[in-house]
């Protein structure tokens, strides 16, 4: 009598379906990756790659004693494809850890299509797949059919924002005349950031011209946007000052040319592993491409840009995972259906990949008939994990920080010393699930 093999389907081949096959199939578990790609493409999406990286290049702060350095670090104890694959394609990017982004995606695709137990199944998928187990794992750009039939499976109504990506110039293309090399308070590589400085006039004018820019006309649909990726102009339109207390603050930096604090800053970011693309940090836009070029270009170090890419909004479909999971990531009503990703309500392209990571584990260890794991909270791993499955009446994503963290039981006033007490809390717990 033959003995039927169990199988994992996982839907989506982004950064947290890539994670969540890796993890079941490391376990001896044979996978059904299910990808749209590259027959089919969200408006978002450009490459044929896994994986992709859609807004920004950084995965956030490298050092452990920050939030999303704590995640990560997490990740990388827990044996992560996409942390692996992070620091082999890293680039400079001061006290962040920022990827060539094509280099990463490809270095994603090659170890899963390597690995012997994942098959990849290509087509867009509209229902859920016969496997024994299913892991939804589409992310924000869930398409529209397989939206509805979630819908239909979750009896809730989808929450439903919009993202924002910022733009890409050539680095030979950006004026040094009227730039300089510099990472914010000296941290990291010194040639981390290319600092575009504005002086208060310029900076005046810029805010202006933006805020009266024509943007791409959105449906009624369309416009609930997330505020932890705001399009600039909204930002601007909130008041005269609200960029220089944010993507524009010129604080940690020294203009030398002026031998001075500059009144305004725009940051561009390293994209590439060559230097030759660099991004616009916080720049995420809704302007009509015409628009993009003639305001941006009011930037003094950016008259001239080559613009690679100009900057794109697109939908985010998230859960009310609240009301819909367990906190093992399952579907309430049905165990054998998991669900991963920013879809989930986590905010982050390294959120994303834990909750993938996670939802693998658990699939498999259920495959495997072994015990689900219990994610201490003190652990960031766990503390999101928390926030996207507890009663919740005002569910917004949340990424990384250390607001969800159970408090430390001794309180250290020293915010330095308070966050590293709880990211060694967050790694002693860990340890303590080293049988994952």
């Amino acid at each position: 009598m033959s003995i039927k093999i169990k199988t994992a389907g996982v839907i989506g081949a982004g950064l947290a379906g890539c994670e969540a096959a890796w993890q079941i199939a490391k376990r001896g578990i044979p996978v059904r990756l299910y990808e749209m790609k590259p027959q089919q493409k969200s408006p978002a999406h450009k490459s044929d790659h896994f994986a992709e990286l859609v807004c920004s290049n950084s995965l956030k702060a490298q050092r452990i004693n920050s939030a999303a350095g704590l995640l990560k670090e997490e990740m990388r104890q827990m044996d992560s494809l996409l942390m692996e694959a992070a620091l082999f394609c890293r680039v400079p990017a001061g006290g962040a850890l920022a990827v060539d982004r094509d280099l990463f995606s490809k270095a994603v695709t090659e170890k899963i299509k390597a690995h012997p137990l994942i098959e990849i199944i290509p087509g867009e998928i509209t229902k859920l797949p016969n496997d024994d187990i299913i892991l939804i794992c589409t992310g924000p750009l869930t398409s529209d059919a397989l939206a509805e039939h979630i819908q239909s499976l979750c009896g809730e109504e989808l929450l439903n924002f919009y993202d924002a990506a910022a733009p890409i110039v050539t680095r030979e293309s950006v004026d040094m005349g009227h730039a300089f090399l510099q990472s914010r308070y000296d941290k990291g590589e010194g040639d981390a950031y290319i600092n575009c400085p504005l002086s208060k006039v310029e900076y005046q004018t810029f805010v202006t011209e933006l805020t009266g820019a024509k943007t791409v006309i959105l449906h009624s649909f369309e416009k609930k946007v997330y505020e932890g990726c705001m399009p600039v102009e909204i930002m601007a339109n909130r008041g005269q000052d609200t960029l220089r207390f944010g993507p524009l603050k010129p604080v940690g930096l020294f203009d030398p040319a002026e031998q001075r604090r500059p009144y305004a800053v725009v940051q561009l970011r390293q994209e590439n592993k060559e230097g030759t693309l660099y991004n616009l940090v916080g720049f995420q836009t809704n302007l009509t491409f015409p628009e993009q070029k003639r305001v941006f270009s009011l930037i003094p170090a950016l008259q001239n840009a080559e613009y690679i890419r100009y900057g794109v909004m697109h939908r985010n479909t998230f859960l009310n995972s609240p009301a819909l999971l367990n906190p093992d990531l399952t579907l309430k009503g049905n165990k054998q259906i998991y669900f991963a990703g920013q879809i989930t309500g986590v905010e982050g392209y390294m959120e994303s990949g834990m909750c993938g990571l996670v939802a693998g584990i658990q699939a498999a260890r259920a495959l495997l008939n072994q015990p689900q794991i219990q994610f201490e909270p003190t652990t960031m791993t766990g503390a999101l994990l928390s926030y996207i499955t507890a009663p919740n009446q005002n569910f917004q994503p949340m990424g990384a920080n250390f607001g969800i963290l159970p408090p430390l039981e001794t309180p250290i006033r020293d915010k330095q010393q308070r966050y590293q007490s709880l990211a060694d809390r967050a790694l002693r717990a860990l340890e303590r699930n080293r049988f994952i």
